[in-house]
C-alpha cells in the first residue's frame, strides 16, 4: 500500500512515517518544510502546497492522510485568515481531490478542541461541538468538508485527538505536558493557571497508533473518531509532571497555582475508537514524561525557536 501524509514532517509525522515503514508501507510525505525535515533518509519529500496538489498527483496512493496546517490556538489566533484557509479548506481540497484521483481513504487529523466548553460533561462524537475560537471552528470545518467527500469507496476517517505530547524526533515545547516539562527543568517551577479545567492528552506514540489502526480499518468504516491517552485536569498533568521529573531526572520543581478563567475545557469518550478501530491507548502522563527524559539530550537547548511553532510561524508570515 502507497499512502501520501501531507504535513508527515511535523511532530506526529515524525513518529509516524518511521513506523509505518516498519510495517511495510511505501510512505509519501508533502510538507512545506517549516520546521525542518528529520524523516528517514528514504522517503520522499514533496516540497510543495496542498493547493498545488492535483488528482494526477494522487493516483498512485491507496491512501491519503491530513497532518498539515496551523497547529494551534496561537497561531491561529495571530493569522486567523490563514488559519481558516490551511486547516477549514485545504483538508476539504485534499480529499475532494483524493476521491477524484481514486484514492480509497482519506484520514483527518482533527482536534477535541472543537468541543469548546463541556461543563465537565464526557463528550463522546454526538455531542455539541461549540468552540467560538478561530482553532478549534477551522478544525471542525475542515472535518466536515473533508467527510462530505465519503461515499462510493471512498472512506474518510476524522480523528478528534486530544493535546498531544511526549518525544518527537521534530520537537515541540508549546504542548501542555512539554512545556510544564520544559518549566519544570528551565525554571524549577511548573505554573498551573486554572487547576480544574480538563484535558484530554494523546502521547505522540498513541497518536501514532490511532493513524495505524485507522489506515488497517476494514474499507467499509468511516466517520469521527475521538482519540486519548487520558482525560486530566491540570493540576493533575502538574502533579504527575512534577512526580515524573522527580523520578527520571532527580528535579524537584516547585507548583504554582493560579485559578484564571479559561473557557476551553473538555473531557472526550474514546469507545468509539476503541470498539471500532481497535484503538487501545497504552500511555499515562508519567510515560509521556519517560519518553521527554529519555530523549532530553536531543532538545534541552530550550530557546530555540523551531520548538515553539508560533516563533517560525511569525517569521514565516511576516517575510
Amino acid at each position: 500500500m502507497k499512502i501520501l501524509i501531507a504535513g508527515g514532517a511535523g511532530y506526529i509525522g515524525s513518529v509516524l512515517v518511521p513506523k509505518l515503514l516498519e510495517r511495510g508501507y511505501e510512505v509519501d510525505v508533502l510538507d512545506l518544510l517549516w520546521f525542518g525535515n528529520y524523516l528517514p533518509k528514504e522517503v520522499k519529500v514533496i516540497q510543495k502546497d496542498v493547493f498545488n496538489v492535483n488528482e494526477d498527483n494522487l493516483k498512485e496512493y491507496d491512501q491519503v492522510i491530513f497532518l498539515a496546517g496551523l497547529s494551534n490556538d496561537p497561531m491561529a489566533e495571530y493569522s486567523p485568515a490563514k488559519n481558516f484557509i490551511d486547516n477549514a479548506s485545504a483538508p476539504t481540497y485534499l480529499a475532494y481531490t483524493a476521491k477524484r484521483a481514486g484514492v480509497k481513504r482519506f484520514i483527518h487529523g482533527g482536534s477535541c478542541s472543537v468541543y469548546g466548553y463541556t461543563v465537565n460533561e464526557l463528550y463522546d462524537e454526538t455531542a455539541p461541538t461549540i468552540s467560538n475560537y478561530p482553532y478549534g471552528i477551522s478544525k471542525l470545518q475542515g472535518e466536515f468538508g473533508s467527510l462530505r467527500m465519503h461515499g462510493d469507496g471512498f472512506s474518510v476517517i476524522a480523528l478528534r485527538q486530544g493535546t498531544v505530547s511526549g518525544y518527537s524526533p521534530r520537537m515541540r515545547l508549546d504542548l501542555v505536558v512539554n512545556t510544564m516539562f520544559k518549566c519544570a527543568i528551565a525554571d524549577g517551577v511548573i505554573t498551573v493557571n486554572n487547576p480544574a479545567i480538563w484535558r484530554p492528552i494523546l502521547a505522540v506514540s498513541d497518536a501514532t497508533s490511532a493513524y495505524i489502526r485507522s489506515i488497517e480499518a476494514n474499507s467499509g468504516i468511516s466517520g469521527i473518531f475521538n482519540v486519548a491517552s487520558g482525560n486530566y485536569t491540570v493540576g493533575e498533568i502538574a502533579d504527575y509532571v512534577s512526580d515524573g521529573v522527580r523520578e527520571y531526572l532527580d528535579i524537584k520543581p516547585r507548583l504554582d497555582i493560579k485559578h484564571m478563567e479559561d473557557f476551553r475545557n473538555y473531557k472526550v469518550n474514546i469507545s468509539k475508537a476503541n470498539e471500532i478501530l481497535s484503538f487501545k491507548p497504552r500511555n499515562t502522563i508519567i510515560d509521556i514524561v519517560k519518553s521527554l527524559a529519555d530523549n532530553l539530550d536531543k532538545f534541552k537547548d530550550f530557546d530555540n525557536p523551531r520548538y515553539y511553532n508560533i516563533q517560525i510561524f511569525k517569521k514565516i508570515h511576516n517575510a
